[in-house]
């Protein structure tokens, strides 16, 4: 039985970081539960403490609302209109069918043309869309930190 927990959790990992990456997969949430796993194994439940899973959960917590607040704030910090929000968060979504680098570049055309709508001036617009690009970068990034730190918790309790 642990064998098949420890497998169950590698695949939650692997899941986790493919999340980071795909919004409509909860990345951090999954490799969370990579960690939960490992707490029921016999051989491996004492390396990890009830009191780290919930540390992490937090953690996993954080990171998720990050993932929502940071994109619409770096659009808004860069002058974005609601506009602009709507059209980058419609710009992820869209982005989804040209993987790899419509995920990347769905929410910065997407604020671009939410500006362009909304009647803002070209140089704003960009501004606007660089912001919601560079919000999301960072979220991405935050989430894959987690991901990364939850894979080292998981391989070092082993």
């Amino acid at each position: 039985m642990d064998i098949t927990l420890i497998i169950m959790g590698i695949i939650c990992l692997i899941v986790g970081f493919a999340g980071c990456i795909l919004p409509f997969l909860p990345g951090p949430p999954i490799s969370w539960l990579a960690l939960v796993l490992l707490k029921f194994t016999n051989k491996y439940s004492d390396a990890l403490s009830w009191q780290w899973i919930l540390i992490w959960a937090i953690i996993v917590v954080i990171s998720l609302v990050l993932d929502y607040i940071v994109p619409v704030w770096g659009t808004k910090k860069m002058g974005g209109s609601k506009s602009g929000v709507w059209g980058a968060t419609l710009g992820t979504i869209i982005g989804l069918l040209f993987l790899p680098w419509g995920i990347i570049l769905g929410p910065f055309f997407g604020a671009l043309i939410g500006e362009w709508i909304n009647g803002t001036q070209s140089k704003n617009s960009l501004k606007a869309a660089f912001g919601s690009l560079l919000g999301f970068l960072f979220s991405t990034g935050v989430k894959l930190l987690v991901c990364g730190l939850i894979s080292a918790h998981f391989i070092a309790a082993l």
